[in-house]
């Protein structure tokens, strides 16, 4: 088999591959700024001790990290526009999906990273005068987050590699601009291996500078 990457150009790239480019950023962007925000709160409503908020949010999580992402996609692309009553866009339906779905992920990562907080600093807080929600907010939650940033970037890795799967939606995302290209030119082995190239070089460097902030946050402790 002859392999021809000669077509692969700047005109190419910034035809075809720039706009799916974007749009995986800004989407891993948005779901992780909001499941960290949605997994944090799922996270205090699991530690909180009372039946009312545990269950609900046990459900929540336990529920969606048992589906496959794909099939999560599909429902939320099929299943909300006859609950709405009007059709959602691909890209919103994906912005939407990814942010509900990885909240489970990260909620249990926050979760992880509030009870490494030592329980003597929420007593402290206590002490102090504090309730439970400036504790939280004020002494356990920096904490938390300064100790799961790296498990937290690494989530951010893995939802990027995840964000292919919107092409079952039909986003125009990274991998489907280059499935674009490659149908135009005929030329789609060779688009889909320069595909994996993209996303190897890109989450292999964003490894790396999990790996030195790893080893910062090692240092200050």
């Amino acid at each position: 088999m002859n392999f021809d990457f000669s077509f692969i150009t700047w005109d190419v790239i910034s035809g075809f591959v720039l706009k799916g480019l974007f749009f995986s950023i800004q989407l891993t962007l948005i779901a992780m700024v909001g499941g960290i925000a949605l997994g944090t709160i799922l996270a205090l409503m699991r530690l909180s001790g009372k039946k009312w908020l545990v269950i609900p949010a046990a459900f929540y999580v336990n529920t969606l990290r048992s589906i496959p992402l794909v099939m999560v996609i599909l429902w939320f692309f099929l299943l909300i526009p006859l609950l709405i009553g009007r059709p959602m866009g691909a890209e919103l339906s994906a912005i939407i999906t990814f942010t509900v779905f990885e909240a489970a992920y990260y909620s249990e990562i926050m979760r992880a990273g509030i009870q490494s907080v030592p329980r003597g600093q929420v007593n402290a807080g206590y002490a102090v005068g504090m309730t439970y929600a400036q504790s939280m907010k004020l002494v356990v939650l920096p904490q938390a987050f300064r100790n799961m940033l790296p498990v937290l970037m690494t989530q951010t890795i893995i939802l990027f590699q995840d964000t292919s799967l919107v092409y079952a939606i039909g986003a125009y995302d990274l991998l489907k601009g280059f499935e674009v290209a490659g149908k135009n030119f005929n030329r789609p082995i060779e688009t889909y291996l320069m595909a994996a190239v993209v996303y190897f070089v890109i989450c292999f460097s964003l490894s790396m500078l999990v790996r030195r902030l790893q080893n910062k946050i090692a240092i200050i402790r």
